[in-house]
């Protein structure tokens, strides 16, 4: 008797076609960009946060992938904070690093405002078929099938480098070598995962070369991808999002352009 695992439960946004999730992304980001305060930020983090059922991710998950960006958003704060044009009450000042109230609220917006603009490419993209995306640029954005399948082809080689990083340290810790250090061991290691992509890259794209990938022939697709109602729904909500989060920004009047 076999057993046969169940499927995959699929999530609201599986049904989302890539180039919309890539179109929504852009939408939740453009204006983050052109603004720069805690409030419109805050309630971007919110709204998107509560909708983490719709993507079908673990809070979990979404916890482990956001930890890297919780670790080093502040650092874009500290420069901020330490440089930033002085406004309002001045705390420290030593040369030219000075801390006042207008740094303190402007290092805060900076660091709320990184962990905004990663959160949708999380949320978005965290149960994304790399082929269903090729489909979607190829058939939906109409983008040439050389740039398409070399995007393909870097996003599958992507789980490589874990493996190889993992590889790599059980064969450091096997020889010794592993265990002080920790500085030195992430360089050296870093350089050799450099080497193995760069000899990776190049024998991938002479194979994909003589398999005529790079000729200009019209290619044909194995899967149809489209858009539907619920790619509308995606966007729509995308557009909510970010209307409800500087509306709010602007009505309490913390909103303010990042070039003001």
């Amino acid at each position: 008797m076999t057993l046969v695992e169940a499927p995959a439960r699929r999530a609201w946004l599986d049904g989302v076609n890539p180039v919309t999730k890539v179109v929504a992304a852009l939408i939740l980001a453009v204006p983050l960009m052109a603004s720069i305060d805690a409030t419109s930020a805050a309630l971007v983090i919110v709204l998107e946060l509560l909708c983490i059922p719709l993507t079908g991710l673990a809070p979990a998950a979404v916890a482990r992938r956001i930890l890297p960006v919780v670790l080093f958003a502040p650092i874009a704060g500290v420069s901020m904070l330490l440089y930033a044009q002085p406004s309002g009450e001045v705390y420290w000042s030593f040369g030219y690093a000075t801390i006042s109230s207008g740094s303190i609220v402007l290092a805060i917006a900076v660091s709320l405002r990184v962990f905004a603009l990663a959160l949708p490419t999380i949320l978005l993209f965290g149960r994304t078929d790399p082929t269903e995306l090729a489909d979607g640029l190829a058939q939906v954005a109409h983008l040439p099938s050389r740039f398409v399948l070399g995007v393909l082809a870097g996003a599958r080689t992507l789980g490589l480098f874990l493996d190889d990083w993992r590889s790599m340290g059980l064969a450091r810790r096997a020889r010794g070598v592993g265990d002080r250090g920790a500085l030195r061991r992430l360089v050296s290691m870093a350089f050799v995962l450099l080497v193995f992509a760069v000899r990776r890259g190049t024998k991938l794209a002479t194979a994909m070369e003589a398999r005529g990938f790079g000729s200009g022939i019209p290619r044909t697709w194995a899967r149809r991808s489209t858009v539907g109602h619920r790619d509308a729904v995606a966007l729509t909500g995308a557009v909510a999002i970010i209307v409800v989060a500087l509306s709010v920004a602007v009505a309490l009047g913390t909103f303010r352009f990042v070039w003001s």
